[in-house]
């Protein structure tokens, strides 16, 4: 896309830290355009500062995805600003962890709204520039979790298989329109402050179980699939064996992740039971990191792929001799 018509116009959703963060900074050293979107001013603002330090020409527009009309303004702000629209990453990612019965309905209708509702928001209010256009590339952040469920996370999960069959249907839908182009992106376990963002009620301090791998080579995936988009894009070896694992394997991986998550919430320290950013923005926006790639946690990679290991072989034999 850039290399046809010279700087894109690139909405990025969620753009206020981590991966949004991430593909903001990416996109702005590649010379595009910039509509930022998220929550919270402040930290969007700072974003946007930090890429036209770049080179970029970027404004901040403060939008809660969750409601359709704020989302169909920044799509009109947008076109206002570059005059077209050519990618727009739906990045936006709520997550609230415990288990199902102890988590407040809200809280799982809130991950909803945001993870599944916020993207078809963005969609909806995008797709008519695209199709008067006749070009465009809608790029959707689903994660890992759109091939195998998350325990924990029932909600998160269904945000995510609900996301991965939107874009399915929307990709058929378009399919007689070439120049416009659905792109999902599932990235593995990244390090970002959404973690710590995110709802907790599980009474026990959260982490990412390794690897753990940098935002900002999701950043540069995106914008990739802006110079040459496709429908699936991994991000990590560890969503490729999770998607392969779950096809071959669905209620025996998903049995594993779940006997893994209850034995680590035993282990892990005591934290507060909080909503984290579901019903607001963080007070401590503007960072890639969430600090998860420590050396503590290589060397826990490194038992994991063990345990992983001794698992499939045990997996092997048992059913080796059926």
């Amino acid at each position: 896309m850039a290399d046809r018509l010279g700087s894109p116009v690139v909405v990025i959703t969620g753009a206020s830290s981590g991966i949004g963060q991430a593909t903001a900074e990416a996109f702005a050293r590649d010379g595009a355009r910039l509509v930022l979107a998220a929550r919270g001013e402040h930290a969007l603002e700072e974003v946007a500062a930090r890429c036209r330090s770049l080179g970029a020409d970027a404004i901040a527009v403060p939008t809660d995805v969750t409601d359709p009309d704020a989302v169909e303004r920044l799509a009109v702000r947008a076109r206002g600003f570059g005059g077209r629209i050519d990618v727009w990453v739906s990045n936006v990612g709520v997550g609230a962890v415990g288990r199902y019965h102890d988590t407040p309905m809200r809280a799982h209708e809130q991950v909803i709204r945001a993870n599944l509702l916020g993207h078809m928001h963005d969609a909806h209010a995008v797709l008519p520039h695209f199709l008067r256009q006749g070009r465009g590339i809608f790029i959707n952040m689903i994660s890992l979790g759109g091939f195998a469920a998350a325990p924990f996370a029932a909600a998160y999960s269904a945000s995510k298989f609900g996301l991965r069959g939107f874009s399915e249907a929307l990709r058929a839908e378009l399919a007689d329109h070439p120049g416009i182009h659905v792109c999902d992106v599932y990235p593995a376990f990244i390090d970002t402050p959404g973690l710590r963002h995110g709802a907790n009620y599980t009474g026990r301090a959260l982490s990412a179980p390794p690897p753990v791998y940098d935002a900002r080579r999701v950043a540069a995936a995106i914008v990739r699939l802006s110079h040459a988009p496709r429908p699936t894009t991994t991000v990590g070896w560890v969503a490729d064996a999770t998607r392969l694992a779950h096809l071959l394997a669905p209620g025996w991986t998903t049995r594993l992740m779940a006997r893994f998550m209850a034995a680590y919430f035993r282990r892990a320290r005591g934290a507060p039971v909080t909503d984290g950013n579901l019903f607001a923005p963080p007070p401590d926006g503007g960072r890639i990191d969430g600090g998860l790639r420590s050396s503590r946690q290589r060397m826990l990679g490194l038992g994991v792929l063990a345990c992983c290991a001794l698992a499939l072989v045990s997996l092997d034999r048992r059913y080796g001799r059926r």
